[in-house]
């Protein structure tokens, strides 16, 4: 199969950032982020003591921040068919802002925030940048992480 020397016009770059997924909701709970802190074998009393979280700041359970990668967020849709049919994942950046709480209902959307292709050793590659924002049930931005993927 020959790779293309170009795919991307200005017109598609257009219609594809700003593209947003549907929004996907979880309960967060108390076991759940126990279980979660055990897994990923982070013993921080914040994550999986109770008694020792309601006596600090955040006065309760708060979930790791990786806790986060669990909601499962749909990938917003192209406007057009994607012509590379391999994806590479080439990173993520996570800001926080909101500690996750036992009790909290976070909703996840993700939109493309920008996209743009090279020429790379494997031929053309278009790279997708998608911000995923979780916010809480208050409409409080909880975190948001910024992924790059490449096709290719």
């Amino acid at each position: 199969m020959t790779t293309p020397a170009s795919f991307l016009t200005e017109e598609m770059r257009n219609q594809a950032i700003g593209q947003k997924s549907e929004p996907r909701s979880i309960d967060i709970e108390k076991g759940a982020i126990i279980k979660f802190a055990q897994a990923i074998e982070d013993d921080n009393p914040l994550y999986n003591d109770e008694m020792v979280a309601r006596d600090s700041r955040y006065g309760g359970l708060i979930a790791p921040p990786t806790f986060l990668r669990s909601v499962g967020v749909d990938r917003p849709p192209y406007p057009f068919d994607m012509p590379f049919n391999r994806m590479l994942d080439g990173g993520s950046d996570w800001e926080y802002f909101h500690p996750v709480r036992a009790g909290d209902r976070i909703t996840a959307i993700s939109e493309i925030a920008d996209i743009n292709e090279r020429i790379g050793r494997m031929g053309l590659m278009v790279i997708t940048s998608i911000v995923v924002t979780y916010r809480n049930q208050f409409g409080q931005v909880a975190a948001t992480q910024t992924s790059t993927s490449i096709r290719y």
